[in-house]
């Protein structure tokens, strides 16, 4: 691996961890449901980003299928969270 590639890999882990502290405090400090909900929404894109970013770093395929998972885990979730806050209830 290349010395740019290393730093970039590390320059984009520093930045997604800071946004992830970021987000963080607004789930925990959101004024309302849905600006949790969101926090929560932009939380699984950053672990899915994260994944991917480790999976290029150690070139591994696990990485990539544990971002694959999250990704579909976190877009179900999301639409229940929603479907929740709409209606107050999931299962119709």
């Amino acid at each position: 691996m290349s010395p740019l590639l290393a730093h970039a890999i590390l320059l984009s882990l520093s930045v997604f961890t800071v946004a992830m502290v970021l987000t963080l405090i607004r789930l925990f400090k959101g004024p309302s449901a849905q600006d949790r909900v969101l926090a929560l929404d932009y939380l699984y894109i950053l672990a899915m980003l994260m994944m991917l970013v480790l999976g290029i770093r150690y070139a591994s395929d696990t990485y990539f299928e544990a971002a694959l998972l999250i990704a579909l885990f976190g877009f179900v979730g999301s639409f229940a969270l929603a479907k929740f806050l709409l209606r107050g209830e999931v299962i119709e």
